[in-house]
């Protein structure tokens, strides 16, 4: 099931995935060998956002996060993230268990 329709009856295409070495030589060309984003899409069959999206990433990791967040700091940010909404829920239910708590008591 590569291939599920659409309801306008087009075909959709199935998510493809690239290897990081893949990605490395897309953003060289890019980077390195001064190419346009656009030409090295065309040239690799891949949709000028998606090689966007690498060359900006490739260029915060280049800069040291200085144009934006590198990769350590996107994997750190993540898990901040996903604590801080576990401390959050773990708040919520103190709060809870305390109210319950302060009427047994009264």
């Amino acid at each position: 099931m590569a291939r599920m329709a659409t309801q306008e009856g087009r075909a959709k295409r199935a998510r493809r995935q690239f290897t990081d070495e893949f990605k490395a030589g897309a953003v060289a060309l890019v980077l390195d060998d001064g190419k346009s984003i656009a030409q090295v899409a065309r040239d690799l069959g891949l949709t000028p956002s998606s090689l966007a999206g690498w060359v900006k990433q490739a260029r915060a990791d280049r800069s040291g996060g200085k144009t934006g967040l590198t990769i350590e700091e996107r994997a750190e940010l993540a898990k901040l993230r996903k604590e801080n909404s576990e401390l959050k829920r773990e708040r919520e239910l103190l709060k809870k268990w305390a109210a319950f708590f302060a009427k047994e008591n009264a």
